[in-house]
């Protein structure tokens, strides 16, 4: 389904320390009263970030300090699909789908894309066993 950009706003955020970068994405998402939503860009750090790895169920601790390289996915009333991907000290990568724990060090600066124009969802599909997205009329 198409859009007109027009009808995108954007969103720009800088999370401060302490904050969790998936709580907070939430939290924004909702306050904005859109219904659909995708990350434009991020850059800044994590204390630790708590990641699922492909083909896991269980959570992963990664430690820091840590430098976000790359956050991208999609926003819905239904919660959110978001990949990270981070880089420790040594330069050393590690990514996987954003669960709650990533807490900021320094600042976390985002900007996302809202609209209203659609309305994304999420819901259960059975061929893969995960809410998948759905984009929907408003």
């Amino acid at each position: 389904m198409i859009w007109p950009a027009a009808e995108t706003r954007h969103l720009a955020l800088r999370l401060a320390p302490g904050e969790d970068l998936r709580t907070a994405l939430e939290h924004r998402m909702a306050e904005s009263g859109a219904t659909a939503g995708v990350v434009l860009a991020a850059v800044g750090s994590l204390t630790r970030a708590s990641l699922r790895f492909a083909g896991r169920d269980d959570a992963a601790e990664v430690a820091g300090p840590l430098e976000i390289l790359s956050l991208s996915g999609t926003l819905s009333p239904d919660g959110p699909h978001l990949h990270l991907s981070v880089a420790d000290g040594t330069g050393a990568m590690r990514g996987g789908h954003l669960l709650p724990g990533c807490e900021i060090r320094t600042t976390a600066e985002i900007v996302l894309g809202l609209t209203s124009a659609v309305r994304f969802a999420r819901r259960l599909d059975p061929a893969t066993g995960y809410p998948e997205l759905q984009v929907l009329a408003p």
